[in-house]
């Protein structure tokens, strides 16, 4: 009766019966080997990737951003409530300028028109918890 050869292994099982094989493919360093050989296999897949793509923009074959004349319409995030799109901040506010608030935390002159709020607190929703998988069997803390 023939071995039975184990590639991830690189090992020889000394019989080749059904009850051998599932205990040997059960064990430990079997399926650490088994998980040693994808995730390499997985980086080489990526880094293959890596260097195709710098070497298609090294021959000047992708253009350095995706849009040229900027994202195409209809592809601009928009806020929840429908409002203009606005711009993530960079570092502190400008001099005089409060986050979320009017100018230097003071009220308008008499007369001037308000700065638009976001809405009514009420209609606005708190951030979403990141939801994290649970296995079967067990409970989230």
């Amino acid at each position: 009766m023939p071995k039975f050869y184990c590639d991830y292994c690189d090992t020889y099982l000394t019989h080749d019966s059904p009850s051998v094989r599932k205990t040997h493919c059960s064990g430990r360093k079997h399926k650490e080997n088994v998980k040693d050989y994808y995730q390499k296999w997985m980086e080489e897949q990526a880094q293959s990737l890596i260097d195709k793509t710098t070497a298609a923009f090294q021959q000047g074959k992708i253009p350095p951003t995706p849009f040229p004349g900027g994202p195409p319409p209809g592809m601009l995030p928009t806020p929840p409530m429908g409002g203009p799109p606005m711009m993530p901040m960079m570092g502190p506010p400008p001099h005089g300028m409060m986050p979320g608030g009017p100018v230097g935390g003071m009220r308008p002159p008499m007369g001037a028109p308000m700065p638009m709020m976001p809405g009514p607190p009420h209609m606005m929703r708190p951030p979403r918890p990141m939801m994290m998988p649970v296995r079967p069997g067990t409970h989230a803390v």
